[in-house]
């Protein structure tokens, strides 16, 4: 009588680690082009949250105008009507995967216009392309991810 052996073989083993590898260098890639798909929408979505924040804030504080940086968007620190119009995550400037900026631009004592940008933290990884938009509230887009202004793509 033979002894009937429990367990797996070595060679078992290995081919089914072989197999979970082959399917894991599949699924890779992919999960990182749909984390960047999504990182990318994020940032276009929230350029137009800052836009809609600007327009809000020119509202509520019209001596000032559009604000100068993200920041005021959420202290109000010039104007207390601005408080709390953008998220504390936003207002540092860095939201999945995107680092944002906005510049305002005074004439007259007014900042009559801002422009903001969002721009991959690492291109190629978290993001491909730059977004931006200023007070004409249409987003643009530079598929290289370098160089984003009112002449760059329009997003649709």
């Amino acid at each position: 009588m033979k002894k009937q052996q429990k367990g797996f073989s070595l060679i078992e083993l290995l081919i089914v680690v072989a197999i979970i590898l082959i399917i894991a260098a599949i699924a890779i890639p992919n999960l990182i082009k749909s984390k960047m798909a999504a990182n990318e929408s994020g940032a276009a979505g929230t350029i137009r949250t800052v836009n809609t924040g600007e327009a809000t804030y020119q509202s509520v504080c019209p001596q000032i105008g559009y604000s100068a940086t993200l920041k005021e968007l959420n202290t109000g620190a010039i104007c207390a009507g601005g408080t709390g119009i953008v998220d504390v995550v936003l207002a540092t400037g860095t939201k999945s995967g995107y680092n944002f900026a906005e510049v305002g631009v005074a004439a007259g004592g007014l900042n009559t216009t801002f422009t903001d940008t969002a721009t991959p933290v690492t291109l190629g990884t978290t993001g491909q392309r730059m977004f931006c938009s200023d007070q004409t509230n249409v987003i643009y887009f530079d598929p290289a991810g370098a160089a984003c202004t009112n002449a760059s793509t329009p997003l649709q």
